[in-house]
């Protein structure tokens, strides 16, 4: 038998019509690959961060898409409703609000979910950590060995290569609001002040400085004492880079060892208290300073600007930042003894 031309097609015409039927089936995966198989379909959904209680008095709307307008942070939802617990990705639970007697955690965490324990209080200032054991998966703090790293500022490079020092009045200043005679830096300040004058700004010394006030009124100094409530590991907080450099004035500190702080700033740009044989050796440096000298210590200027992070917004959006490269399934059995470490 032989096939007819005007009847069935034949075999070469058929083979011919299924190879071009694959290669058009092939052609629409290739230029629209969204409606392939189920896996390389499904939508990324954004990161969903619940914060179960604001680390701040001031709870902002976070109902819009504010990691990315704010910090150009993609795929990152940030949320304070807690009915979206099951939906949450990260819950972030501030120390602060962890205290006895204020709130408590949710009854279950999701299988995956991650829970953040955050605090920007040194150890002396942080009670009732050994309740937390087995809880927390990450650490968010000061602490540069944190999981998630949040300083209080640092320095990033610019491009102006110039040096501001604002007019100078006095000699040393210092704002001070919780003073304790028990402090460390309580004891170096009445010591010091046996040898210089200190101008005393904050509730201490019943003068409080307004917000728009402790800068200009700061900048007028030479020194500023930089001088930590406790001395504690990464422990660096505003007053370095807020009340002096920002400022425009030379921190002279008291915190943890030169070597930690030269981790977050030049050697060059700050006073240590440690430098010295003793407070009057200190004293006697500040008030013989030349000019040329003084000046030394503010070229770090030409390199970089000082950044400070003061908004709870960016703190949190900077979890999904860390996300990828995060530790899952990890616990902290001891907070306590991590955090004092």
């Amino acid at each position: 038998l032989r096939w007819s031309p005007w009847g069935r097609p034949g075999v070469k015409a058929l083979v011919t019509a299924g190879v071009f039927v694959t290669t058009l089936w092939n052609l629409k995966f290739f230029l629209n690959p969204s409606k392939g198989s189920g896996e390389d379909s499904k939508h990324r959904e954004p990161l969903v961060i619940l914060v179960w209680e604001w680390p701040s008095k001031h709870v902002p709307n976070v109902s819009r898409d504010v990691c990315h307008e704010l910090y150009s942070i993609t795929g990152c939802q940030l949320t304070t409703e807690r009915q979206l617990l099951h939906q949450a990705n990260v819950v972030v639970f501030p120390h602060s609000r962890l205290q006895p007697g204020r709130d408590i955690l949710p009854k279950e965490r999701l299988p995956g979910q991650n829970w953040v324990w955050v605090s920007l209080e040194s150890p002396s200032n942080t009670r009732a950590l050994a309740a937390w054991n087995h809880t927390f998966n990450w650490v968010m703090t000061y602490r540069q060995d944190s999981d998630i790293f949040i300083p209080y500022g640092k320095l990033v490079p610019n491009r102006s290569a110039t040096v501001n020092i604002p007019a100078k009045s006095n000699l040393v200043s210092w704002v001070v609001s919780n003073y304790h005679r028990t402090q460390k830096r309580a004891e170096v300040y009445r010591n010091l002040s046996r040898y210089l004058h200190v101008n005393i700004y904050g509730k201490a010394n019943n003068k409080p400085l307004c917000k728009d006030c402790l800068l200009p009124t700061i900048s007028k100094s030479k020194f500023y004492l930089a001088f930590e409530n406790s001395i504690h590991r990464d422990y660096i907080t505003e007053k370095l880079w807020r009340n002096s450099l920002l400022a425009g004035t030379v921190p002279v500190v008291l915190g943890p060892p030169r070597a930690n702080y030269e981790q977050f700033v030049p050697a060059d740009s700050f006073i240590h208290v440690n430098d010295f044989g003793s407070l009057e050796e200190l004293a006697t440096f500040l008030k013989t300073m030349n000019s040329s000298r003084y000046q030394q210590f503010f070229a770090w200027q030409t390199r970089f600007s000082v950044k400070l992070y003061t908004d709870w917004k960016e703190r949190i959006c900077a979890i999904c930042m860390a996300y990828p490269r995060l530790p899952h399934g990890h616990l902290y059995p001891d907070l306590q003894s991590w955090f004092n470490s």
